[in-house]
């Protein structure tokens, strides 16, 4: 089992139109609903490569509510922690030429007592977990370092940790020794603060990311391909797409392939290249 653990989870909402003329009154064409969060996307992808996942989700409200149905629709299992501020409402326009203009809504914000809620609740799944996926930006009311006790509590319980999420967030958590992180280019780059022009570059930012603490370091490079540079080498994999229809949550799903092929290696790489693809 994969348990993820999305802290911001959110509520979908994307709408087709002809066109995004601003200051125009805009009418779709089609429009679709999604429980949204890269943990939640993370669960999504390995549900559909049918392995049990278990979701861990602070919710609240009615967007709360129908994102554990949907949820649930899909063959995973939700782990709620129910909060008193609404989850959030994304809002996606989609234009025929794939252009998406998105725009994410901040989501409540935790109390202490629901942080707390939430780590116990991670606690209480752990110990059926394969791996521990923690994804995703923090809300409002968790501090930077709430990831980095979220690690140093799972590897107190024997659990293995892969972390997806950027700026001070990861950088705090590297000192818990997560065992896998899993940035793209940009929050590699971001993470050593200087860019990355080439797979060299991105080669030597991942392995200065394990001299701060992270165990394995698998780099999403778009569509370049993906990196993974670990105690036991340097792997680099790639897979030609034909027609690119979107890159939204191919990273998500290049994760949930990795883990789901155990998490290390080789064969890790190409199952985490072809989720993505």
């Amino acid at each position: 089992m994969i348990l993820t653990i999305t802290p911001n989870p959110s509520l979908d909402r994307t709408y087709e139109v002809p066109a995004l003329d601003r200051g125009e009154v805009l009418r779709a064409t089609a429009e679709r609903m999604d429980p949204g969060g890269k943990g939640v996307n993370v669960s999504r992808a390995v549900a559909a490569a049918a392995r049990r996942t278990v979701a861990v989700l602070p919710l609240g409200g009615a967007p709360g509510a129908l994102v554990a149905e949907l949820l649930a629709g899909q063959g995973i299992e939700v782990a709620p922690v129910p909060v008193a501020g609404a989850t959030r409402s994304n809002i996606a326009l989609a234009e025929p030429d794939g252009t998406l203009t998105k725009i994410n809504a901040p989501g409540p914000e935790l109390t202490a007592a629901e942080s707390e809620s939430l780590l116990s609740t991670i606690r209480t799944h752990a110990g059926a977990a394969a791996w521990i996926a923690c994804c995703g930006s923090l809300p409002r009311g968790l501090a930077p370092e709430w990831y980095a006790e979220l690690v140093a509590r799972a590897h107190r319980a024997g659990a293995r940790i892969a972390l997806d999420t950027s700026g001070p967030s990861l950088l705090a958590a590297l000192r818990e020794r997560p065992d896998v992180v899993k940035p793209n280019a940009e929050e590699l780059a971001q993470a050593v603060g200087r860019p990355l022009a080439t797979v060299g570059d991105a080669v030597k930012a991942a392995e200065e990311l394990r001299t701060y603490g992270a165990g394995s370091v698998l780099a999403s490079l778009g569509a370049d391909g993906q990196l993974l540079v670990s105690g036991t080498g340097t792997y680099f994999g790639s897979a030609a797409v034909a027609a690119v229809r979107s890159n939204v949550g191919a990273g998500d799903a290049s994760l949930a392939g990795f883990l789901a092929a155990g998490g290390e290696g080789p064969a890790a790489l190409a199952s985490a290249v072809a989720h993505g693809a």
